[in-house]
């Protein structure tokens, strides 16, 4: 993909993903999951909305297993850092959840109200709080951090924190420079050169952990090619961790799988424990 010769709306297009499966199919699907995640706050409502620092959003949920010391996913929701909440995805957890795990979801602030850099601060405090803090709750398992979009980016930034033990991107962004040119994204987001260079994954040393990095066969060709170009990289420096393509799913399609206890998607964030 030459992005130099690219007219500004084909750079806009390249990473929407709301406009490449349609906006009422995203909404749709958005609205499932916000469905399924009602009943399953409903069900399990005895360790929500924990608050790690003073922000309105800065909160956590915990789904702790029976077994306190069973592996925990935590999850970073996605929504280029400006929209979604833990609310909506709260069932993603079933997957994991069906075989024995613990779960939680931070919330954190969202653009334009917080920078990219505020947002990762604000996740790096999370963790802090979620060290000290889970095991009271009944959560003392080996934490694998996976996240969805933003979320798969907030993975691989924050897969270098002392509570994550291997990490599962989805359908992550790993070079911010790119979407400095999406208004669908920067106009809320605003990045700064410096976030560019410090906050892309690309640009940075890795976490030496394993880290599994997913994508859709059939997303976006920009969103394969940041996944594979960063897989590459890390394969380069001797990291550890798979690339998975999984057939047929696009950027939201793909999410489904992690409600399937026997989808192949959540036997791979499995063998991360």
């Amino acid at each position: 993909m030459d992005w130099s010769a690219m007219t500004l709306d084909a750079r806009n297009l390249a990473y929407n993903n709301v406009e490449h499966v349609g906006p009422a199919f995203a909404r749709d699907k958005t609205e499932s999951w916000l469905q399924k995640s009602q009943g399953v706050r409903a069900r399990e409502s005895g360790h929500l909305d924990l608050p790690y620092a003073d922000a309105e959003r800065t909160k956590w949920d915990l789904y702790p297993s029976k077994n306190p010391n069973a592996p925990c996913l935590v999850h970073f929701y996605g929504g280029y850092w400006q929209r979604g909440s833990k609310e909506i995805f709260a069932c993603l957890t079933d997957g994991v959840r069906a075989h024995g795990w613990s779960a939680a979801l931070p919330g954190y602030s969202l653009a334009p109200n917080a920078s990219l850099s505020e947002i990762v601060s604000e996740l790096r405090l999370a963790l802090d709080w979620f060290v000290v803090n889970a095991p009271r709750h009944g959560v003392e398992g080996p934490v694998i951090l996976t996240g969805w979009s933003a979320g798969g980016h907030l993975t691989a930034l924050l897969l270098d924190h002392r509570a994550v033990k291997a990490g599962f991107c989805i359908s992550g962004v790993f070079d911010l420079g790119h979407l400095r040119e999406s208004p669908h994204v920067n106009d809320k987001l605003r990045l700064t050169e410096s976030e560019v260079e410090e906050l892309s994954p690309m640009r940075l040393p890795m976490a030496d952990k394993p880290l599994t990095i997913s994508h859709g066969s059939s997303e976006l060709p920009a969103m394969i090619q940041t996944s594979r170009e960063y897989h590459q990289r890390r394969m380069m420096a001797h990291r550890g961790g798979e690339l998975v393509a999984v057939p047929g799913k696009n950027h939201f399609t793909i999410l489904d799988e992690m409600l399937n206890p026997r989808s192949g998607l959540v036997s791979s964030i499995l063998a991360l424990a």
